[in-house]
């Protein structure tokens, strides 16, 4: 029987790239917990943002059913030895992706906007000094600046920008990035949201949160920025501190 997800064993590895750990494992039970799901949306382009050793977008596949789903696999990395290591460990286990070494989807947006049906991230969330973000090798995997929310907070729009209008979005967070934060955050853009996995370890207590674009959510973040507009509006015409009328009382000063 094969595997439906990757095996350590092929995972292959380098001494500046991310291995496999808790992170990785939880975001790949929350994929395997949702299969069902996944294979019921018939997703046609799945992509992993900051792949690291290959793990998960290798066990997205084998999961999906590699060719079988007919999806079209991408991954990135800002890592060149996570692309080498990525690519080494997809044709270890018979899957194929197209892996671009770039930072998030620089320079892919044009070509992917709005056909992401499957995106999974375990972003850099770690609190460290924002000196460290984006540091080359093994540290750009972990190093997540002010709350853990530096990297984070760049990849949520991209990630708005590429996603289908049935796009799924699996984010790997820490309690210290404030998923209760987030959701709001993407609430406000038309996203539903929900944890679907919580594991806590010794040293973290981790969430991995799906994110889909809803109608319903869209509907109701966009009536409640036209009513906020209606009232700014009707709040500025009624106020009778107009720039135009502080001028006329200054002016009056100086006759």
């Amino acid at each position: 029987m094969l595997s439906k997800i990757a095996r350590i064993n092929l995972v292959s590895s380098h001494p500046e790239v991310y291995d496999p750990c808790d992170d990785s494992f939880a975001l790949v039970d929350a994929l395997l917990a949702d299969r069902a799901n996944l294979l019921e949306r018939h997703p046609s382009i799945c992509m992993e943002i900051g792949c690291g050793s290959g793990y998960v977008i290798t066990s997205l596949a084998l999961l999906l059913g590699k060719e079988d789903s007919g999806a079209y696999y991408i991954a990135t990395d800002i890592n060149p030895h996570a692309v080498r290591v990525t690519c080494e460990t997809l044709l270890a286990h018979g899957c194929h992706a197209e892996v671009v070494n770039t930072d998030i989807a620089s320079g892919l947006e044009k070509r992917l906007s709005r056909s992401v049906d499957v995106m999974v991230v375990n972003p850099p969330y770690v609190p460290t000094p924002e000196e460290e973000v984006g540091r080359h090798g093994i540290a750009s995997a972990w190093a997540g600046g002010e709350n853990g929310r530096s990297v984070i907070d760049k990849i949520l729009p991209v990630a708005d920008k590429l996603l289908s209008d049935k796009g799924w979005l699996y984010l790997v967070t820490l309690t210290a990035n404030n998923p209760l934060e987030l959701c709001l955050q993407m609430r406000k853009k038309g996203y539903a949201s929900r944890i679907i996995l919580q594991r806590s370890t010794e040293e973290e207590s981790l969430h991995v949160i799906k994110f889909s674009r809803d109608l319903d959510t869209l509907l109701e973040a966009n009536e409640c920025m036209a009513l906020n507009k209606t009232e700014n509006e009707l709040a500025t015409e009624s106020s009778p501190f107009t720039p135009f009328s502080i001028w006329k009382y200054g002016k009056r000063n100086f006759n």
